[in-house]
C-alpha cells in the first residue's frame, strides 16, 4: 500500500487507517485483534484511536478502545506500526473523563499516561486534540455562534504542554482533529513564535457529502504543509448504500438514535442514492467509489477506515487499488454542485 509523509514530520503513513471507535461496543476484543491483523495483512501501518472510544461514549466503556488495542499491541512489533491516539475536550458533558476534561497541563498528563497504560506501550506517533478546547461549531453544526463562547486555555499554553510531552518521550508528534482553519492557523503560527513543535496533521471529516475541507482548510493546510486524516469517508454508511435499500439496516444510524445528527439532514439521502448511481454505472461498489475519491484528493495523507466485521474491511482495504476515471469524477462534482454537503 502506498506510503505519504505526514507534513514535516518522519511518520511515513499508508493510505488507508484503521480507525478503532468500535472496538468495545460494536466490537468484541477478539474481533478488534482480527481486524488489526487483517489491516496489517493489506499493508496498513496506521492505527487511530481516542482516549474517548469507543462511541457512542459512555462511562462504563471508556478506554476500552484503546486496552483492546494495546493487548494485541503487546504481542506485535511496536516499531513496525504507528499509533495515534487522542485527548478529548471539553463542552460535551463527558463527566466520567477527569471530570470533563480540559486540554492544559494537568489534564494533558493525565490523558496520555492512562492512553500509554492501556496501550501497552512507551509512546505514541501521534498524539491529537480530539476537538478544540475553545467553542467551535462542530458535529453537525455549520455556523459560528459567538453566544456560545466561553473560557479557554489559551493555545499557547497547550502547545507548551504538548511540547514537554514530547521531550519526555511520551509522544513523537502532535496533531489536530475537528479544526477550523482560524484554529489551524493560530497553532502553528505559536508553534513558530515560541520555537515548540509543529502541528503536522488534522483529522476532520471528509467524504463525498461533506466536502468543506476543500474551501479555507484546504489552502491552509497546503501552505502550512499539514496533512488531512479523513474520518467518516463512509458517511457513517450512507456512502455504502446499504440504507437505500433498507432504512433499518444495521449501523451506527439505526443502533444508536441521536448520535450522528450531521447526517439526518434531508439532502443527505438524494445526494447518497446518486453517488451510489455513478459508482454502479462504472461497475464499482458504492464504498469503494468513496474511498477511492476521499484517498485520491491532494491535500489527503491517510483515510481512516472503521469497519464492524472483516467483510466490510476487505472490501475497504481493497480500494487502496482502485483508481476513478476522469468521467467519474466529472458526475460527483456534478452531484456535489446539485447537492452541496448534506451532512457537514
Amino acid at each position: 500500500m502506498k506510503l505519504k509523509q505526514l507534513g514535516t514530520s518522519d511518520l511515513r503513513v499508508s493510505a488507508l487507517a484503521l480507525g478503532t471507535m468500535t472496538f468495545g461496543e460494536q466490537n468484541t476484543e477478539a474481533e478488534a485483534h482480527a481486524q488489526l491483523d487483517l489491516a496489517v495483512s493489506h499493508g496498513v501501518n496506521f492505527i487511530d484511536a481516542a482516549e474517548m472510544y469507543p462511541v457512542p461514549p459512555r462511562a462504563e466503556t471508556q478506554g476500552r478502545t484503546e486496552s483492546y488495542i494495546g493487548s494485541w499491541l503487546k504481542h506485535y512489533r511496536r516499531d513496525a506500526v504507528i499509533v495515534a491516539t487522542k485527548i478529548a475536550g471539553p463542552s460535551r458533558g463527558f463527566a466520567w473523563i477527569r471530570n470533563n476534561p480540559r486540554i492544559n497541563r494537568e489534564h494533558l498528563n493525565a490523558a496520555i499516561d492512562g492512553s500509554l497504560k492501556r496501550l501497552q506501550t512507551d509512546y505514541v506517533d501521534l498524539y491529537q486534540i480530539h476537538w478544540p478546547d475553545r467553542y467551535v461549531p462542530m458535529f453537525g453544526g455549520s455556523s459560528y455562534d459567538v453566544a456560545q463562547e466561553h473560557d479557554t486555555v489559551p493555545i499557547a499554553e497547550q502547545m507548551q504542554a504538548l511540547a514537554d510531552l514530547i521531550k519526555s518521550g511520551k509522544i513523537r508528534h502532535i496533531g489536530l482533529s475537528n479544526e477550523t482553519p482560524w484554529g489551524v492557523s493560530e497553532f502553528v503560527k505559536c508553534a513558530e513564535q515560541l520555537g515548540l513543535p509543529k502541528i503536522i496533521t488534522v483529522q476532520n471529516a471528509y467524504h463525498l457529502m461533506n466536502r468543506s475541507f476543500e474551501t479555507g482548510l484546504a489552502e491552509t493546510c497546503h501552505h502550512e504543509n499539514v496533512g488531512l486524516l479523513a474520518y467518516s469517508p463512509l458517511a457513517f454508511g450512507w456512502l455504502t448504500g446499504k440504507y437505500l435499500t433498507d432504512p433499518n439496516a444495521k449501523g451506527r444510524i439505526t443502533l444508536f438514535p441521536g448520535f450522528g445528527q450531521r447526517y439526518a439532514k434531508p439532502n443527505l439521502p438524494i445526494a447518497s442514492k446518486e453517488y451510489a448511481r455513478i459508482a454502479q454505472e462504472a461497475g464499482l461498489t458504492p464504498a469503494t467509489m468513496a474511498l477511492a475519491f476521499a484517498r485520491t484528493r491532494w491535500f489527503t495523507s491517510s483515510v481512516i477506515l472503521g469497519a464492524t466485521n472483516l467483510n466490510q474491511l476487505k472490501e475497504n482495504l481493497d480500494s487502496a487499488e482502485a483508481v476513478l476515471s476522469a468521467e467519474v469524477l466529472e458526475k460527483i462534482d456534478a452531484v456535489h454542485k446539485l447537492y452541496p454537503n448534506p451532512a457537514p
